[in-house]
């Protein structure tokens, strides 16, 4: 290949990096308001609604814990001696935080070979997927975005063994994302798009 169609093609590339969007939609609290700003958003979400029965509110408020709708999440550094970066808390990355391993069954599961962490609709997709897969396994409804969180959080072996009782913290966010789910579904509704 000459250098002149790779220096294209790595131009090609780096642009399509630069119409993705890494901030915070403004206005979390208000799902119409994400939506409107985030039309693909809601074309993701919408999908994932229609293939695997995940409520639009359930999503939202379980993306919204975990990343804060921002593509390249990731968990903090931890540090050895409180200075030196010692490398991350998990492998847990993008919309979705989903971890390196589950992220991996995933995309075997799905047949997405490509799908990535970054993209919404990739991340609702997983969402859906694993959210089906609680449903299925530990028969948390769709609805329930308490349990649902508590199933994503601890996975389904620690949501199995009851492992999220022993973490005060963690039922206090499930509570919190359940409160967001609730908020974001009457908003949905006065906006036409739950």
């Amino acid at each position: 290949m000459s250098s002149n169609i790779k220096i294209l093609c790595l131009c090609l590339v780096l642009g399509s990096c630069s119409f993705i969007n890494f901030d915070a939609p403004r206005n979390m609290d208000n799902a119409c308001s994400i939506l409107q700003q985030r039309p693909s958003f809601d074309r993701a979400f919408q999908k994932t609604k229609r293939k695997w029965g995940a409520p639009v509110h359930v999503q939202m408020a379980i993306l919204h814990q975990e990343s804060k709708f921002i593509p390249n999440a990731k968990t903090p550094r931890k540090y050895f001696l409180g200075i030196v970066p010692w490398g991350r808390q998990s492998s847990a990355y993008g919309y979705a935080q989903a971890l390196d391993g589950t992220w991996s069954d995933y995309k075997k599961s799905s047949g997405r070979r490509f799908a990535s962490r970054s993209n919404i609709h990739d991340a609702t997709d997983f969402m859906g997927w694993y959210m089906q897969e609680s449903r299925r396994r530990l028969g948390i409804k769709m609805s329930d975005a308490k349990k649902q969180y508590l199933a994503y959080h601890e996975g389904h072996g620690g949501f199995e063994r009851g492992s999220y009782r022993k973490k005060a913290w963690l039922l206090s966010v499930s509570d919190k994302v359940n409160r967001r789910a609730n908020s974001y579904k009457k908003q949905l509704k006065r906006c036409g798009r739950a």
